[in-house]
């Protein structure tokens, strides 16, 4: 390879992660020339309608898509949890790379963690799943819709507009900022989004020479983990309709994937867990989202200390 272009959210968030991607590339040829293609998604134009009513997680990755289509990138640079599960014939994830910090992050006003804030304490998200999680562990809270980028939530939280929101600890990381966090979730108390902390690396599917370089950069402990989260979300359909969550890990050639399914109330998480070999990941996923599906869960959302 000599030279990609690289297309990319034009957020800082997403700057900062299609400048990782870049490194990584620039780690396996560092003669390589990476520009990169800003694009403005749908999801960043409109930052004031919800997720669900603008089109669900593809808002922020088809804008992005349409520039390896049309020619103007060679690869796409997407936080995972934001690519819908459903296979391109066109276009393919050719690599994930090595996960960051999957967790949620509380940020509150002094220095709060979630068993400080007072009862009717107002807490911003933009996730039906980060919704029902809350609502599990604190009924008392009033959970706030809120859109924009990291900067703007945080800010709403120091304007005193919010006691409290909640990020993913990845992206605060990534932008020098995890810092600010008053707390982070575990992640069997509080499992993540398909994907989060996942960045994906896209081309199309009939670029031979980018495919088989992006291939180099794959981290294949991480995209074995969440070949099992998108298995559990593809099975389900979902998208942003139902509040979702699930997490994978493999320690000593062992698949572990907690998982959980929310209702259209935001109010009665259903978890589940299962293990298995991690080629068979994708097949755990969707089996586990099956049965939370059809039966009823330990819906006991543990300890978010």
């Amino acid at each position: 390879m000599t030279s990609l272009r690289l297309a990319t959210r034009g957020s800082k968030l997403a700057r900062a992660q299609a400048e990782l991607a870049a490194a990584r590339l620039r780690e396996l040829d560092p003669e390589i020339d990476i520009e990169l293609v800003e694009i403005l998604s749908e999801g960043d134009e409109d930052q004031q309608t919800p997720l669900r009513e603008l089109g669900g997680r593809g808002v922020f990755v088809g804008r992005v898509e349409a520039a390896l289509r049309d020619g103007r990138a060679d690869l796409a640079v997407h936080s995972l949890k934001d690519v819908p599960t459903e296979p391109l014939d066109d276009l393919t994830i050719v690599a994930v790379l090595e996960r960051a910090d999957p967790r949620d992050a509380l940020v509150a006003s002094d220095g709060r963690k979630l068993a400080d804030l007072p009862p009717g304490a107002r807490v911003g998200t933009g996730s039906r799943r980060r919704a029902t999680l809350l609502h599990a562990l604190r009924p008392d809270l009033e959970i706030v819709a809120i859109r924009g980028n990291v900067d703007t939530r945080l800010r709403r939280v120091r304007e005193g507009a919010y006691d409290a929101v909640v990020v993913a600890a990845a992206g605060l990381d990534r932008l020098g900022r995890l810092d600010e966090a008053t707390q982070l979730f575990e992640v069997m108390a509080f499992p993540p989004a398909p994907g989060q902390g996942a960045i994906a690396l896209q081309c199309r599917t009939d670029d031979s020479k980018t495919r088989d370089f992006l291939r180099l950069a794959d981290h294949a402990l991480t995209h074995a983990a969440v070949d099992a989260e998108r298995g559990f979300l593809g099975e389900l359909g979902t998208g942003c309709e139902l509040p979702v969550a699930a997490y994978a890990q493999i320690d000593g050639g062992l698949l572990a994937l907690r998982a959980m399914l929310g209702n259209e109330e935001e109010t009665i998480p259903r978890f589940g867990d299962a293990t298995g070999d991690p080629a068979d990941g994708e097949r755990i996923g969707r089996e586990l989202a099956q049965r939370l599906r059809d039966t009823d869960a330990d819906a006991t959302p543990g300890n978010a200390s």
